[in-house]
C-alpha cells in the first residue's frame, strides 16, 4: 500500500523574492524581478534583460561559513543551498551534528541544467595560463553535475538517496514527483526536492544565439517577459531555486508538522522527439498524456482541477499549451481551470523553473489565492478562442483551491506534471 506524502517545507529563491515571506507578498503583488544588465549589452547580447535574485554578502554568510566562500562562485549552487536550507527550516527538521549519525530516512533529489559555469571559465583561464595548482580545493564540487545535492546533502547530513536529475525546464518538476515515488515507496520518510539554475552570458548566450528569448523590451525589462501574450516575442532567461520539503503523511503528523499540501501522484514522459516533437518543441500527444497519466496517477478526474501553473514561456508554443491542457482536461471556455504563469514576473528560470513555479503553486493552493498573470494585456487570441479570458486572471483573485496541477514541458521533448491537493 502507497504511503501519503504531504509538503511540510518550503523555499524560494527567485529574481521578485528571496524567502517564503518576500516571494509570496511579490507574487500576489504582480511584482516583476527582471532587470536590464549593461554587461550583457556590452556582451552585444540581442536580449539584454533577465531574471537573477539578489543575495547580500551578509546573507551568503548565513549558510556558508568564510571557509566554504572562499574561491565559491558558483551562482546555482548558492540559489540551491538558500532555497534547500530554508525548506529544511520552514520544515523543522535539524541537520545532524558532525558527531551524530546520518538522517537515514532523509534524502535529497536536487536537479540543475548547469553547475558552476563560471568556476570552469576560470579554470580554463588559468589551465591555459599553466596554473593548475590554483585552482583551489573546491573546483570539482561547485562543477559536477551533482554539486547541488553534494552541497545539501553535507550540510543536513541526509543519509538516504542523495542525488541531482537534469531534465531541462522539466528538471525541477521531475525531482518532486522522484521525490514521491520513493516515499510513497516507503524508501525514505522525506526527501529534500527542487532545482537550481546558474545565471549570466555563459548560461543564457546559447539562447540568445538560437533567436528564442526576446530583444524588443530592453528599455523596459518588466514588460518583457509576455507569456499568453499577442505580443509575445520570445522568452526572458531567468535564474534561481526552488526547494520542497516531502514527508510521509505519517512522520509529519508524529512530528505535529505544518502540512501545505498533498502530493496526489504525477508522470514524466517524453515525446521521443516524434511527429511534432523535436529538441525545442514539445511534442502535443505526449504533452497531453502526460497530464492524462498524472490524473490517473493521482486518482483525479479532470473536472477536479481548480488552478493549472502553466509552464507558458511567452513564446509561439503558449497557444499549444493551452490547446493541449483543453483537449487533456475535455474542458474550454468558462469551464476551463484557472491558469497563470510565473514567468511573468520571473522570467524562464530554465532548470529552476519547474520547482519555483511549484513553490508558488503551494503557496496558492495553501493560502487560497490565484496570483495575477501579467504583460498579458493583449491575450493572444488563439488563446482567447480556447478558453475564456476571465480563467487567466490579471488581478490577484483570492478564492479556496482544493486541488490543482504543475506541468513542465522541457528540451529534449521531455515532460512532468504533477498533482497536488489542498490537506
Amino acid at each position: 500500500m502507497k504511503k501519503r506524502v504531504v509538503i511540510t517545507g518550503l523555499g524560494v529563491v527567485a529574481p521578485n523574492g528571496v524567502g517564503v515571506s518576500q516571494f509570496t507578498e511579490a507574487i500576489k503583488k504582480g511584482v516583476s524581478g527582471i532587470k536590464h544588465f549593461p554587461e550583457l549589452e556590452a556582451l552585444n547580447f540581442s536580449c539584454q534583460i533577465g531574471g537573477i535574485p539578489s543575495i547580500s554578502e551578509e546573507k551568503k554568510r548565513d549558510y556558508f561559513s568564510e571557509l566554504q566562500l572562499k574561491n565559491f562562485n558558483s551562482s546555482g549552487i548558492l540559489y540551491g543551498v538558500i532555497a534547500g536550507m530554508d525548506a529544511i527550516i520552514d520544515a523543522g527538521i535539524t541537520p545532524a551534528g558532525k558527531d551524530d549519525e546520518p538522517l537515514w530516512d532523509l534524502g535529497v533529489i536536487f536537479g540543475t541544467g548547469t553547475s558552476g559555469v563560471d568556476k570552469f571559465r576560470e579554470a580554463i583561464y588559468k589551465l591555459d595560463e599553466g596554473k593548475v595548482r590554483r585552482l583551489g580545493s573546491t573546483t570539482v564540487a561547485q562543477t559536477m553535475a551533482s554539486g547541488i545535492s553534494a552541497y545539501l546533502g553535507g550540510m543536513i547530513g541526509a543519509g538516504n538517496l542523495v542525488t541531482t536529475n537534469s531534465s531541462a525546464c522539466a528538471t525541477g518538476t521531475e525531482a518532486i514527483i522522484m521525490g514521491y515515488e520513493r516515499i510513497a515507496s516507503g524508501k525514505a520518510a522525506q526527501m529534500l526536492c527542487g532545482s537550481t539554475s546558474d545565471d549570466g552570458p555563459y548560461v543564457w548566450g546559447g539562447f540568445d544565439a538560437m533567436k528564442v528569448i526576446t530583444y524588443k523590451h530592453n528599455h523596459t525589462p518588466g514588460k518583457g517577459s509576455r507569456p499568453m501574450s499577442a505580443s509575445a516575442s520570445g522568452f526572458v532567461p531567468g535564474s534561481g531555486a526552488g526547494a520542497i520539503l516531502l514527508e510521509s503523511l505519517e512522520s509529519a503528523q508524529k512530528r505535529g508538522a505544518t502540512i501545505y499540501a498533498e502530493v496526489l501522484g504525477g508522470a514524466v514522459n517524453s515525446g521521443g522527439q516524434r511527429g511534432s516533437g523535436s529538441m525545442t518543441a514539445p511534442n502535443s500527444n505526449a504533452v497531453q498524456k502526460c497530464i492524462t497519466a498524472a490524473l490517473k496517477e493521482a486518482k483525479v478526474k479532470a473536472s477536479e482541477i481548480d488552478y493549472i501553473n502553466g509552464h507558458l514561456t511567452a513564446t509561439v508554443k503558449d497557444a499549444e499549451e493551452i490547446e493541449n491542457w483543453c483537449k487533456a482536461l475535455i474542458r474550454n471556455g468558462a469551464g476551463f481551470p484557472y491558469i497563470n504563469s510565473l514567468k511573468g514576473m520571473v522570467g524562464h528560470c530554465l532548470a529552476a523553473s519547474g520547482s519555483v513555479e511549484a513553490v508558488s503553486a503551494v503557496l496558492q493552493l495553501h493560502e487560497g489565492f490565484v496570483f495575477p498573470n501579467i504583460n498579458c494585456e493583449d491575450l493572444h487570441p488563439e488563446i482567447t478562442q480556447l478558453i475564456d479570458s476571465e480563467r487567466i486572471p490579471q488581478q490577484l483573485v483570492k478564492t479556496p483551491l482544493k486541488t490543482i496541477a504543475k506541468a513542465s514541458f522541457g528540451f529534449g521533448d521531455v515532460n512532468a506534471c504533477v498533482i497536488f491537493r489542498k490537506n
